[in-house]
């Protein structure tokens, strides 16, 4: 065999290989949009008919530090925390520097309570009830200036939409 047919040969080898990886890469790449979004990552949900934008805390490290070091968040951006099983919640604002509002919503998606919060603030801001299931944290203001009041309630199916796409279970939603 002559060198030029040498390198003909290990130059079509090299081709094909190289397909071959970049074919399974293309299968890697969509594999990782099936990834669950992280925490870090705006999901869009309906509240009351208002379009809004969600990070989901889900994992217990993420429930504890929230919203903890942010300077300032988006006019329709929140965090929305959800637990499983339905039960009473407090939050309170250590190491948080934007005023926030948090609606307490029972597993039906509905609004029951709102309360503010201050930034720095480490009393807690508890729920009377104890069916509750998600909160969700706004910037201070924002639930009245949008009419949303306790009795609103979440479109189930984009919410179940977000939830499922940050990798919860099926069998945590409740609704």
């Amino acid at each position: 065999m002559s060198s030029r047919s040498i390198v003909l040969v290990w130059s079509l080898t090299l081709i094909i290989t190289s397909m071959s990886v970049g074919c399974d890469k293309s299968a890697e790449g969509a594999s990782t949009n099936s990834e669950p979004a992280t925490v870090d990552e705006w999901l869009p949900l309906q509240l009351d008919g208002k379009a809004i934008q969600i990070q989901i805390a889900y994992k217990q490290h993420e429930l504890s530090k929230g919203l903890m070091y942010r300077a300032s968040m988006g006019e329709h951006q929140g965090m929305l925390f959800f637990y499983g099983p339905p039960k009473q919640m407090s939050f309170f604002m250590r190491n948080t520097k934007i005023p926030l509002d948090i609606g307490y919503f029972t597993s039906d998606g509905v609004l029951r309570e709102i309360y503010p919060m201050y930034p720095m603030d480490e009393r807690s801001v508890r729920s009377r009830r104890s069916d509750i299931l998600i909160a969700l944290e706004m910037n201070q203001g924002w639930y009245a200036k949008n009419g949303v009041k306790p009795g609103a309630t979440f479109d189930l199916p984009s919410l179940k939409a977000a939830l499922l796409r940050r990798g919860i279970p099926e069998s945590k939603i409740l609704f």
